[in-house]
């Protein structure tokens, strides 16, 4: 195995950023979803976002003239392909089985997962600082979804929150093989585009779910369908696995929870959701966790 290069301060700095960003993209997904799936089905919608975002990408590549069936890395591009759709599939399917704040607090246990995958599959070293901010990271969430009323999150269904559970896991198998993929492939614009084509490979099924709704979609369900697709994954993806280049698994899975505050902020602003001191004092914690790693 090859010794990882280790990366230069201002590349840490450029990473972090890059993964702050990406965070708060992919934090306006979950306000965006449960709003598009008041205008058609999980399995619709889960399709369809992804299917924009692979023509999109795959237009892009062959513009820039990244695009080659010839590419390295093609298991691992599979495996993440493939782990990306079933994930997602969990997630659709699960928000609708279960309350936000259920799916938020168990999605993001992802950071608990990489802390406790990287070191075995990555030999990943985790240091005290990275440890005190796992633990800072998941007191914030708690907080945050649950504002210490644990009563909301045992009503909420069992299947949904075992199906978010499991994306959890998945998702944070994705994190750790991708560090192995940004830091061996040649090619990023053409690793994107081909693990979202493999991602299509377990939402084929649902293909037949999209043709029938197809064309009975309203204006505000393609609007959440363009902006999922584009603004919650082609492009904060593209971003974090700049990111993911400089800075470790689990420092990338705790500055991912920005997407949690961000996530909040547009609850209170756009949807009227009230802000609490818990949920506050939650938000505090996730920046702190998120400064103590960075630096």
């Amino acid at each position: 195995m090859q010794k990882p290069k280790q990366p230069s301060s201002s590349s840490k700095k450029e990473a972090i950023v890059f993964t702050i960003i990406a965070s708060s993209l992919w934090g306006t997904s979950f306000p965006a979803i449960k709003i598009g799936l008041q205008y058609m089905d999980a399995y619709t919608f889960v399709f369809l976002r992804f299917l924009l975002a692979t023509l999109i990408m795959l237009a892009a590549a062959l513009f820039t003239k990244n695009f080659s069936f010839n590419f390295n890395k093609k298991r691992l591009l599979l495996f993440l392909g493939i782990t990306n759709g079933v994930a997602y599939i969990l997630q659709y399917v699960g928000m609708v089985h279960t309350f936000a704040s259920n799916s938020s607090l168990l999605v993001n246990l992802t950071v608990v997962w990489v802390a406790l995958l990287s070191p075995i599959i990555l030999k990943e070293q985790i240091g005290r600082k990275k440890i005190a901010g796992v633990f800072l990271s998941i007191t914030g969430i708690v907080l945050i979804t649950t504002k210490l009323d644990f009563q909301s999150f045992y009503v909420g269904e069992t299947v949904g929150n075992l199906l978010m559970v499991t994306a959890g896991i998945i998702w944070a198998l994705f994190i750790i093989y991708n560090k192995q993929l940004v830091d061996e492939s040649k090619n990023l614009t053409q690793s994107l585009t081909w693990l979202l084509l493999f991602t299509m490979l377990p939402l084929i099924p649902l293909a037949p779910f999209s043709a029938t709704n197809f064309l009975a979609l309203t204006w505000e369900a393609w609007i959440a369908i363009i902006y999922t697709a584009i603004l919650c994954w082609v492009i904060p993806y593209y971003l974090w696995s700049k990111g993911l280049e400089n800075i470790s698994p689990v420092t990338s899975s705790v500055i991912l929870l920005n997407e949690t505050i961000v996530a909040i902020a547009i609850s209170i602003i756009v949807l009227g959701d009230a802000l609490t001191i818990v949920s506050g004092v939650g938000a505090v914690f996730i920046l702190l966790a998120i400064m103590l790693v960075s630096y």
